[in-house]
């Protein structure tokens, strides 16, 4: 879909190549502009202090099918090499703080006189206007706490408990990768580029939106609270006979409940004063949610799946990783795709989120080494084999050595 856009990616951790490996999925010819150490998700299993660990599927999802460059931007002919990229490119994205990249002459106002037509991508954590556009962030301080998400996320009376590995980090690279695509049509009728601007605190506060959205016009927001509680006690989990789990969808307004009823064998609560009314139901939950609790430990999950489907209900039963995987669905959806690798074979990942009718959104290549293509891309941009050996002993770039 993306083939002959050149996408420069000079970014580390997850939210921006997340973005950049939806794109290189797509087609995109993404080049991964690295300090000489690598991005440090390279070594996200070290602490582990095993080396049971191979492969490295965490930083393969966001990074595979990628060209590899290794620069130190810390030197001036490192950033020449940047900005001689960017020059014919489509695309810049980058994660690295606003105020470095206008001290190195990376930044938006100077790239967009080089090459006018460029889409220059920022993904921070906090956004580029006021006092903490230079704060760094990761999803867990900027996406969970900060925005409100975490808050809003935690039922009444628990603590918070941290987000887990990269989620707000991936719906920041979603969003980011939509608003580059909409940027590169604008740029392709006008001839003229812009800045996009993303950041995991506005993705957050989109993402739980609806309560905040009512928050602001309301003053007030229902907050999630323990199942026993449920403010809806058919929008909550319970557990089978067999101790699975399953989520039941009530829709707004509940108009569903003459259905659960009967599906649960409940048929007699429907005429029941206690639960008459959504309110009524609401202003009785707890003692709701107890019956039901009853009822759906009656019977097992496969007792339970064909009788919630004639009902017509939406639910689905609360898997753990093995048990989706091993779900006909999640394969139909095109959830799994095989990761290759250098020598040939594969191991299962996650594909990026869309599929389309007509072309392959399957990894374009391996995860690559750093500074893998250092010499081939230098070579492209016209710097002569003398030159790049003379960059490479002064430590201005890194090459991959077996």
């Amino acid at each position: 879909m993306l083939e002959g856009f050149k996408v420069i990616e000079m970014a580390t951790y997850i939210a921006a190549p997340a973005a950049g490996g939806i794109m290189a999925d797509w087609g995109a010819d993404v080049i991964k502009v690295e300090p000489l150490g690598g991005c440090p998700m390279r070594k996200f299993y070290a602490s582990a202090m095993t080396d049971d660990y191979p492969d490295n599927p965490v930083s393969a999802l966001d990074n595979r099918g990628k060209r590899a460059i290794a620069v130190n931007t810390g030197t001036q002919e490192g950033r020449d090499i940047v900005r001689q990229l960017v020059a014919d490119a489509d695309v810049f994205l980058t994660n690295v703080r606003p105020s470095q990249l206008k001290e190195q002459g990376l930044d938006f106002d100077t790239l967009k006189h080089i090459n006018p037509k460029l889409v220059y991508a920022s993904v921070t954590g906090f956004g580029l206007e006021g006092e903490e556009a230079d704060k760094p962030g990761f999803d867990t301080a900027a996406f969970m706490a900060k925005s409100g998400f975490g808050w809003m996320m935690t039922p009444k009376g628990s603590s918070p408990a941290p987000l887990r590995t990269a989620a707000g980090d991936h719906i920041t690279g979603i969003a980011t990768a939509s608003g580059i695509l909409a940027a590169l049509l604008k740029a392709q009728k006008s001839g003229e580029g812009c800045l996009v601007e993303s950041s995991l605190l506005r993705s957050a506060a989109y993402a739980v939106g609806c309560d905040y959205g009512t928050w602001l016009r309301y003053g007030r927001v229902a907050r999630s609270r323990p199942r026993e509680e449920a403010i809806v006690a058919i929008n909550n989990y319970y557990l089978t006979s067999d101790e699975h789990w399953l989520f039941i969808n009530a829709r707004p307004g509940e108009p569903d409940w003459p259905d659960v009823a009967r599906a649960t064998s409940l048929e007699h609560l429907i005429d029941d004063e206690r639960f008459g009314s959504l309110r009524d139901r609401r202003k009785n939950g707890v003692e709701l949610i107890a019956l039901l609790d009853a009822a759906f430990a009656s019977k097992t999950l496969e007792e339970w799946k064909p009788l919630l489907d004639a009902a017509g209900l939406i639910w689905s039963p609360v898997q753990n990783f093995e048990q989706a995987y091993n779900d006909p669905q999640m394969h139909a959806a095109g959830v799994f795709v095989d990761m290759p690798k250098t020598d040939g074979t594969s191991y299962k990942n996650i594909a990026s989120p869309i599929r389309f009718s007509n072309e392959s959104t399957d990894p374009k290549g391996v995860l690559p080494e750093i500074g893998q293509d250092t010499m081939a891309v230098l070579d492209d941009l016209g710097l002569d084999e003398e030159t790049r050996a003379r960059y490479l002993e002064a430590k201005v770039i890194g090459q991959y050595s077996e």
